[in-house]
């Protein structure tokens, strides 16, 4: 698609935030608690540069190869870009993602855990991250499964160069919205009960898109993931 106007972008974003603003309203949450994280992916510098014009400090991106072209083209002058990395991502792939990324939600495997403490400690640095869970039981979905979450945190919890600061998932996509409801009120129930048994606090929990975010944020979701209701569909 071709580069959308600024003027086109700011009223998708106003019918977002309307959006996030009705349903914290509506299931009695601050808006304040919700994020949204704009999913430049796919699109243009433009896309990075609409949304710094518009307060946001991060923004989310998919693949490692297009942030190393995309990130020397961006000057920020005094506003400061954090970059999340929310899609899979190959362990032989790690080191660039360190080196790229502020935060890494998509930790899918124990593999790729043990990989980015190495590479982060190589160049010390404390990785921010979040565990993905499968919490829709989705084959085509990346992500721990549910049993395996246990493990995951307390292997990440020991994992000295990383820092684990809640989950993701993505919800199966379905046209029945019970599925991702399910899925999110799945994924809070697993954060709660990881909390209570290792002590700690996962305060993010990354779930709900465009399509869904209504159920995401009466789940409990911290940060909601928007790409193309804001920035057009993809190229």
């Amino acid at each position: 698609m071709d580069k959308l106007t600024l003027e086109i972008f700011i009223d998708n974003l106003g019918k977002i935030n309307d959006r996030i603003a009705q349903t914290c309203e509506a299931v009695s949450r601050d808006k304040r608690e919700v994020v949204l994280l704009p999913v430049t992916k796919t699109h243009g510098i433009w896309a990075i540069r609409y949304a710094l014009e518009q307060g946001f400090k991060v923004v989310g991106e998919n693949r490692v190869q297009e942030v190393k072209e995309k990130k020397p083209q961006i000057i920020a002058q005094d506003k400061i870009l954090q970059w999340e990395l929310i899609g899979h991502l190959q362990s032989n792939k790690a080191k660039d993602a360190v080196e790229l990324f502020d935060r890494i939600q998509s930790v899918d495997s124990l593999k790729l855990l043990n990989k980015l403490n190495t590479h982060a400690t190589a160049m010390g640095k404390k990785l921010p991250i979040l565990l993905q869970c499968n919490a829709g039981d989705d084959p085509n979905k990346y992500g721990f499964t549910k049993d395996q979450m246990d493990q995951a945190l307390e292997q990440a919890l020991n994992a000295h160069s990383l820092k684990v600061e809640g989950l993701m998932t993505i919800a199966p996509l379905d046209d029945n919205p019970d599925r991702a409801k399910a899925c999110f009120e799945t994924l809070r129930g697993l954060r709660d009960a990881l909390d209570a048994r290792f002590g700690v606090e996962l305060k993010e929990l990354s779930m709900g898109m465009t399509q869904d975010l209504e159920s995401a944020i009466e789940a409990g979701s911290t940060m909601i993931r928007v790409g193309a209701a804001l920035f057009g569909s993809r190229s």
